[in-house]
């Protein structure tokens, strides 16, 4: 999908782009398909008030980010109780919330605009403009039967990362084909990904940048817990080429009636675990990843999985994905990969589109260095 302008900004009343600025490639796996804004005129906001407005507007639009939007201070701040349930020490996330029962209590204010995202209408592709595009202070919502969304070379970072529920980077519930692709998410006061309970279907997640790096945790250690909640009656969510990096938990929390292809994905320093889910209904299929220093992968999960734990379980999965699958790899400093061959739930993946994979050790080589803003 290219991009380009030969009508003069001054006459559309448009800030001049720096380059030519187009999307790069197409998505892969469930959001295949997706067109975004199309071929609406590429426009850059001028300030955080005109970027906020044309998120939800009804018309389609190319919004290209070419600086540092900051929300931090654009709502005002909101105080309250805040509980130590974790620790009382400086690097310990406290969580905004009424009643602590037995953990100590003290008052604290955080920013208002972290708290909730910028609502995202349908029709829009969102871009950064080389490596200068970042939102700052408040997070992108998908809502509300959104659909036909694009999300590329972006960071979205800094909301109330003291404070558990002061803010969600990428919020989706109830939206249908996004793809969020070369974001770098880091320093959030919860989610890196939030999927509510409403369902998300035809959602790929590709080449993103999770930066769990933080100085306020729950561990206290500078490792976030919160990285993906997936707890949606019906979702669809490919995950593709993504680097997961320094989480504690939740990475993700694979619950709800969620159906997961995880592909060539890189965890790596992850001192909790990095697989969860409570709920049966949840389903995966994991192949083509990496775990690097990942204490244990498979947590408490009570789902469906396959996770591909040699070769000769590949060509199981012909069914699911037309193809065999690749095989998973543990590197040093890691915990072992549980086998989990369970096929039951392969006929879900029919007439969806599947993402291809390559081998674990390429995708070791390749995703920490191209996954995130700036790396296309």
């Amino acid at each position: 999908m290219k991009i380009t302008s030969t009508i003069p900004a001054v006459l559309l009343g448009l800030v001049p782009l720096s380059a030519a600025v187009s999307v790069s490639g197409s998505a892969e796996g469930f959001a295949t398909g997706v067109t975004g804004g199309g071929d609406a005129e590429p426009q850059v906001p001028s300030d955080i008030d005109e970027l906020k407005e044309w998120l939800a507007d009804d018309t389609p639009r190319v919004i290209v980010l070419d600086k540092e939007y900051d929300f931090t201070e654009s709502e005002g701040t909101t105080s309250g109780t805040v509980c130590a349930s974790w620790g009382t020490g400086d690097s310990c996330q406290k969580i905004i919330q009424d009643d602590c029962g037995d953990s100590p209590s003290s008052e604290a204010t955080w920013y208002t605009a972290a708290v909730t995202g910028m609502d995202v209408a349908s029709n829009k592709t969102i871009l950064g403009d080389g490596d200068k595009g970042v939102i700052k202070g408040k997070g992108l919502r998908f809502n509300n039967g959104v659909s036909n969304i694009i999300v590329q070379n972006i960071q979205v970072s800094d909301l109330n990362p003291e404070y558990v529920w002061g803010g969600d980077a990428i919020y989706l519930d109830g939206s249908d084909l996004i793809w969020i692709d070369h974001v770098t998410t880091a320093r959030t006061g919860r989610q890196h990904y939030t999927f509510g309970y409403n369902s998300n279907t035809r959602v790929t997640l590709s080449n993103n940048f999770i930066n769990g790096e933080t100085s306020y945790s729950t561990g206290c250690d500078g490792y976030t817990y919160w990285g993906f909640e997936m707890v949606g009656d019906a979702d669809q969510i490919t995950l593709q080429n993504c680097y997961i990096y320094m989480t504690a938990g939740r990475s993700p929390a694979l619950s709800g009636g969620t159906l997961l292809h995880a592909v060539n994905n890189v965890w790596e320093k992850n001192n909790g675990h990095a697989l969860e889910g409570g709920e049966s209904t949840a389903r995966g299929i994991f192949e083509g990843n990496v775990w690097l220093d990942v204490s244990t992968i498979v947590g408490d999960y009570a789902g469906q999985l396959f996770n591909t734990p040699n070769s000769s379980s590949a060509s199981d999965c012909e069914s699911a994905l037309g193809r065999a699958c690749e095989v998973n790899a543990v590197g040093s400093g890691s915990g072992s990969l549980t086998s989990y061959t369970d096929t039951s739930f392969f006929s879900d993946f029919s007439g969806l589109a599947i993402a291809p994979a390559t081998s674990a050790s390429e995708a070791q080589s390749n995703v920490p260095n191209n996954a995130g803003r700036g790396k296309l």
